[in-house]
Formats: structure tokens, C-alpha cells, sequence
């Protein structure tokens, strides 16, 4: 099994960074393999709304024609079996690399017959640091773009500064846990009585 982690964050000794290590710490002593890439250190732009309606190539192609990192970083998710993304929360949001980068895959997934990540397992790391209060607004924000995208949103797991600590084993179990390809899906039926 091999894990894209994606952060949103520049800062590669930082918490995000820290949590999303701990999930590959896990996942590597299951058996898996893991590559993470810091979005706001790769050549990224935002969409250009090509179009004069405010669409693109991407609505009516699946494709993206920006010339940056973009496209290899979409073949690099394709080709995962599972994605997480870690993302420090800025005002109780996501970080303007992770939403740059959503925003573009969003559209390029747009009314596509096979959107290219429909229910690939996915899960979301949100850290806040400050008071650590805008970590479950920006979870949710994140988990409504990919299930829009068309992820299987496995778990979002939400952490403070004030409580890394306490979560970093946590999230280590979690990346164990990922090494089973889990699938969120529908509710199974209860057992008979």
C-alpha cells in the first residue's frame, strides 16, 4: 500500500508536519510506503477561470491548462492507494495552497464519467494552532471538497497545539490502520437477534 500525504503547510519540521509523519510512521510499520509533499514549495497556481463564463478545458476535458506542478501531482494521487491531507487552519480554514490546490482538482473532476478519485480512501488532518478552536470548521470544509471530488472520506481527525501530544500516537495507530485500505461506505446492516 502506498500513501500520498499532502500538506498545506511550507513549514517541514512544523506540527502539520509532525502529525503527517506519525501517520507514515504507522503506516510504515504495517508495511506501507508513504510520500509527502508540502504544497506551498511546489510551482502552484490558482485557476485562471479560463473561460469568459468562469470554466475551462477542465468542465469539458477533465484537464487543467496551467503548465505547473498540478498535473504530476494528480497523476501521484491517481496512482496512490489512499490520500491524506494534513492541513494547518488559518482562520479557521484551510491554507490558501490547500485550497488552490482542491479548487483546481474540484474542477478538473467536474461532471467527468469516472471522476479520477472516486472513492479513493481519503482522510483529513486538520491542526490548529492559537487557541485551536478552527480546527472543526476547517475538517469540515475540507471533508465537504472531498467528498465533492469524489473521495471516500474515511476519517478527519482533528488536532490542536495544545493536544499533539496526546494525538501523535493516535495518529500513528492511524496510519497502522490505513495499511487495511479502509472504505467508509454505507452502514452495515445489525447482526439478527
Amino acid at each position: 500500500m502506498h500513501v500520498l500525504m499532502i500538506a498545506g503547510s511550507r513549514n517541514v519540521e512544523g506540527r502539520t508536519a509532525r502529525c503527517a509523519n506519525a501517520i507514515a510512521a504507522g503506516l510504515a510499520r504495517a508495511g506501507g510506503t508513504s510520500e509527502l509533499v508540502f504544497l506551498p514549495t511546489m510551482k502552484m497556481e490558482r485557476c485562471r477561470q479560463c473561460d469568459p463564463d468562469g470554466w475551462g478545458v477542465c468542465r469539458r476535458e477533465g484537464y487543467c491548462v496551467i503548465k505547473d506542478d498540478f498535473p504530476a501531482l494528480v497523476d501521484k494521487l491517481k496512482t496512490a492507494d489512499l490520500a491524506v491531507f494534513a492541513n494547518p487552519v488559518y482562520f479557521r480554514d484551510l491554507s490558501e495552497s490547500m485550497k488552490t490546490f482542491l479548487e483546481r482538482l474540484r474542477r478538473i473532476s467536474f461532471r467527468q464519467q469516472k471522476p479520477p478519485m472516486q472513492g479513493k480512501p481519503a482522510v483529513g488532518v486538520c491542526l490548529a494552532g492559537g487557541g485551536g478552536g478552527g480546527a472543526p470548521s476547517a475538517s469540515f470544509n475540507l471533508e465537504t471538497i472531498l467528498q465533492m471530488i469524489g473521495f471516500d472520506v474515511v476519517d478527519m481527525i482533528n488536532v490542536r497545539r495544545q493536544n499533539i501530544d496526546i494525538k501523535i500516537p493516535m495518529l500513528e495507530m492511524t496510519g497502522s490502520w490505513l495499511f487495511t485500505k479502509p472504505e467508509s461506505g454505507p452502514m452495515p446492516s445489525p447482526p439478527p437477534r
